[in-house]
């Protein structure tokens, strides 16, 4: 069964965002959004793209009080040839239904909510920007809407999918970034919600990005909640380590976030003849590798970012320069293959591309 979702179109479109805007990440909004509703017994209903506007809510919706919301991140580019792709949307609904039942939101069907995905990002094609390194960012995002105090599953949700055209992430762009290894707060432990992309994640890990802002690092990297001398991910990215020539990256543990790049980034060094290892890794193997030169490149992987070469890193007073500080070789390869895949530009052998028709 396919949504029967009906369209509502803006009589009073926002100008495009004009050529040489720098479209700063998550701040401008295009002019439609898709909308449904849910209600226990009902199911989701009444699919809808409309244009984007406020929200009514009591000041009792559940969602302002217990934190039931989940969200999703995923993007859609413009090819050469004027088609419009989504990359791997699969994987990131799959993780939005693992958030959902970790929360206990009721899930969404698959097919449904590709659909939605599509529904929307066709009606604001003409915001999907073409200078190199922008794209359409797409935020799928379920909030609780109980009018009721309490703590207890909500009975009725709201699906809702934002559409923003954006720049680069970091302002760095792809310029090696400087991570800071928090050793003080931790971010998730396991049987948490650490895996699930849910606001409670993020909001935690505020105290410690502020720190490191402070000190002039543009993101923090966690070690695990427990004997907090295992790397885990970063505040927005997964983080991979080139070690001695094998590529290494934390192992899902249940506190770690599934990412989608970071999936992709496993797949392609596999591809390319790498050595991949997902393991355990601790801050001191690092602080070894770093010593004696066997560290050979750090980036990070997010949807947001893409590809994030890491130039330094500071751990209690130790401050480590990988190699020279620029970005690595790997790094460079696979921001260009993994953009090159989303921009139709190169070859897909994995199937990830999705056409919005």
């Amino acid at each position: 069964m396919m949504l029967n979702i009906r369209y509502e179109k803006t009589t009073n479109p926002k100008p495009l965002p004009e050529k040489d805007n720098p479209l700063k990440f998550g701040t401008i909004f295009t002019d439609h959004m898709f909308v449904m509703n849910y209600e226990e017994g009902k199911g989701w209903f009444d699919p809808r793209v409309v244009p984007y506007q406020k929200i009514s809510l009591e000041p009792s919706a559940m969602v302002f009080h217990y934190g039931q919301e989940m969200f999703e991140g995923l993007k859609a580019y413009k090819t050469d040839d004027g088609r419009t792709l989504l990359f791997r949307p699969n994987k990131n609904i799959e993780r939005a239904n693992r958030t959902n039942r970790r929360i206990c939101i009721p899930e969404i069907d698959e097919e449904d909510f590709l659909q939605a995905i599509k529904a929307v990002v066709k009606m604001d094609e003409a915001w999907i920007p073409t200078k190199p390194g922008t794209s359409l960012y797409i935020r799928p995002f379920i909030i609780a809407t109980d009018e009721f105090l309490g703590v207890r599953p909500s009975s009725t949700y709201l699906f809702m999918i934002i559409l923003s055209p954006v720049g680069a992430y970091y302002p760095e762009g792809l310029n090696p970034v400087k991570i800071w290894i928090e050793d003080e707060y931790v971010r998730a432990v396991r049987g948490g919600i650490g895996e699930a992309k849910t606001g409670g994640n993020y909001v935690a890990s505020l105290a410690a990005q502020m720190k490191a802002h402070e000190e002039g690092y543009s993101q923090v990297l966690w070690l695990d909640g427990v004997e907090r001398k295992y790397i885990e991910e970063v505040g927005a990215m997964n983080i991979f380590f080139k070690i001695n020539g094998t590529v290494v990256t934390p192992k899902l543990n249940g506190s770690i976030l599934p990412g989608v790049t970071r999936d992709s980034v496993i797949n392609l060094c596999k591809h390319w003849g790498l050595s991949v290892e997902e393991r355990r890794i601790s801050v001191d193997e690092l602080l070894e590798a770093a010593k004696d030169g066997s560290l050979e490149e750090v980036w990070g992987t997010g949807t947001a970012a893409v590809i994030s070469p890491v130039g330094h890193l500071r751990f209690e007073d130790t401050v480590l320069q990988i190699k020279d500080g620029g970005i690595g070789e790997i790094s460079q390869k696979l921001y260009d293959t993994v953009t090159g895949i989303q921009l139709g530009r190169i070859e897909d052998p994995f199937g990830w591309t999705v056409e919005v028709q």
